[in-house]
């Protein structure tokens, strides 16, 4: 699968807020930055789509969210090209998404002697990973510590951890005939789901909300999720 440079997209600081929590029904958020220049009124013209990794040009994967995309152009009053004919413009587009990182969210008990500021923090902890992979830390008066009163008592501090994932897709325009650029798209997103199959056409989605956009203008778009059928 195509990974492309995270830092190209230039939206870390905004996309760390867009967490999308994988499983639930919960709405797409994404970061989306869109550039152009003498990009055509749509008036039928015709397009063709490419991988902005050749790798990917002609696989079945990439040809799904090129339909997509097509689909969305399509939309918008352009046209594809037919077979033989010579485009208008050229759209390339690249999508990946990282190998995550871990995210640790703490939740103190109540009435817990060392962090709710009762007494000093003579504490040591245990921690302990359950089954379902969150992660425990007990506390208890360490004997060395506070003098020899010894275990037995003490707080707790509740210790959740999940990998977050950051996906991106580039959309570039093109004019075929002199190679000129006209438009430059980008979209990024957090989410706790790596499945490409799921996060590329909500990413195209949002990348189309309000096609071309404002040059120069980030936003931050908001995808429903599906509905149940």
């Amino acid at each position: 699968m195509s990974k492309i440079s995270f830092k190209q997209l230039g939206l870390a600081a905004m996309a760390g807020a867009a967490l999308t929590l994988a499983g639930c029904a919960t709405p797409f958020k994404a970061d989306v930055a869109r550039f152009q220049t003498q990009l055509p009124a749509p008036q039928g013209q015709s397009f063709a789509i490419e991988a902005g990794n050749p790798a990917l040009q002609g696989g079945i994967e990439f040809g799904q969210y090129a339909n997509i995309v097509a689909g969305e152009l399509t939309r918008y009053g352009y046209r594809p090209a037919a077979n033989g004919e010579r485009p208008d413009l050229v759209v390339r587009m690249d999508y990946g998404v990282d190998k995550g990182r871990e995210k640790v969210v703490s939740n103190p008990g109540f009435g817990d002697p060392w962090y709710g500021g009762w007494g000093p923090s003579y504490y040591r902890p245990v921690i302990v990973r359950g089954p379902s992979g969150r992660r425990y830390v007990y506390g208890y008066r360490d004997p060395f510590l506070w003098g020899g009163f010894g275990p037995g008592w003490g707080g707790y501090n509740d210790v959740s951890s999940y990998t977050v994932y950051t996906s991106g897709l580039n959309l570039q325009i093109d004019r075929a005939a002199d190679g000129s650029r006209l438009f430059e798209g980008h979209a990024e997103a957090q989410s706790r789901d790596s499945n490409l199959q799921t996060l590329v056409p909500n990413l195209i989605e949002a990348m189309f909300t309000g096609f071309p956009g404002n040059s120069g203008e980030r936003v931050r778009i908001t995808v429903a999720p599906p509905e149940k059928g």
